[in-house]
Formats: structure tokens, sequence, C-alpha cells
């Protein structure tokens, strides 16, 4: 697969944000962890389908194809090595032992499998209901920009993702990652990207070694 991003951050004004910034409209972060080898995948495709469908905006959903079990048939077109190395450090991070299908882990806090509606359902409710001090605001722009402001307690991985919607590249998976991309760190402030993508981008500001999602948001929904 060609390269699918080209990323330049612009020039911009770091400023300081504390309690005085504004407060931040961030859907919950849902990742699915599947494959196509995997019988019971397809009923957490519906299940997660029919939640974006329901909740719209509230919730952000992304699934990343794992290539472990693709000893059971043929190999899993989507999977990356992105994908399989994110799941195993989150089984650590909840103390599992093993990573699993279909995973789902939601703002990188909580985990369960991903067949009973009700179950994620109130992961998601959980996480909305969540308190947080941390106010962190993504902004997509016209001229594919996008800009990051806000305050973190210590320097956060920021990762652009490429996904696709159609079912045509992405088969039954709901918002299958196809490209993963680490813009490195950020440590606060407010800063402006320009960003490139052939299909769908979605960007996701985490705390180290996958912990607390701060924020994540799909670019394409506000550009103009």
């Amino acid at each position: 697969m060609r390269p699918i991003h080209k990323l330049l951050a612009l020039p911009a004004l770091i400023i300081s944000c504390g309690a005085g910034a504004a407060s931040a409209d961030t859907p919950v972060l849902v990742e699915l962890f599947a494959s196509h080898n995997c019988q019971v995948c397809p009923k957490a495709y519906d299940t997660l389908r029919e939640i974006e469908s329901e909740r719209g905006e509230d919730v952000l959903i992304l699934t990343w194809a794992v290539d472990y079990w693709d000893y059971l048939g043929e190999p899993d077109p989507l999977a990356l090595p992105d994908a399989a190395a994110r799941q195993t450090a989150y089984a650590e991070r909840f103390g599992l032992r093993a990573p699993y299908t279909p995973q789902s882990v939601y703002n990188g806090e909580k985990e369960c499998p991903a067949t009973r509606k009700s179950t994620v359902e109130a992961n998601i409710e959980n996480q909305q209901a969540s308190n947080t001090p941390y106010e962190v605001e993504i902004t997509a722009m016209s001229g594919g920009r996008f800009a990051l402001s806000g305050a973190v307690p210590s320097p956060a991985q920021v990762q652009l993702v490429e996904y696709a919607r159609d079912e045509a590249r992405g088969g039954n998976m709901v918002n299958p990652v196809i490209e993963a991309q680490s813009l490195g760190l950020w440590s606060g402030g407010s800063v402006t990207y320009a960003y490139s993508c052939e299909s769908d981008c979605a960007l996701i500001v985490q705390a180290p070694d996958f912990g607390h999602v701060y924020a994540a948001k799909a670019l394409n929904e506000d550009a103009g």
C-alpha cells in the first residue's frame, strides 16, 4: 500500500491553556479489534453498525483488523501490524491473558466483547458520564487542515488514521482502519496541521502507552 498521508505542521501561536479553555465536544472512541477469519465478528459488526446509526456523532467507531487468525483461512487483506501492536498494548494494560476478537475498547479505559448491544451501550454511556479535568479540542477546517488545542497533564500521543466507510473497501467491518500514522507528542497549547487523505480520516489524542483517549474526531465531517 502506497503512502496516503502528507502531513505538515503549520506555524501556530503556542498558548497556555488552563482552566479557561473551552470545553471540548468529543465523541466516545470505540475501537473494535476483529478479523474476517473470526466467526463471531459479524455479530459485532452488526451491533456496532446499529449503534453508529442510532448514536451518530456521539461515537467514533474504528475497526482494527488483526492478522493472528490468518492461519484459519485466507489472510485478512485489511490486517495491519499497527492493529496487533495496539491490541497487545491494551491487553497488557487491562491485565488480560491474551488479545481476543471481537474485542472493543472505549476511550482507552474499558474493554469488553462487542457482541452484546446492551454491554456496548453501557460502556459508551459510562464514558459519556465520566468527568475529566482535561479539555482538548480538535477543529477540522477547510483546505485540508485541522487545529488541536487545549491542555493535557503530560505529553499525549497524536495519531492520524485513515478508514474506509464504503463496503467495497471495508466489507462488513465498521470503518476499518486502512492506514495509521503517528504525528508525535503534543504537550498542549494550540497548533495547526495540514493533512491529506484519500478516504476518511480521524485524529486520536491519547495518553502515552495507549492510555486514556483525551479526544478523537472524524476530520472529514466539518471540513469545507
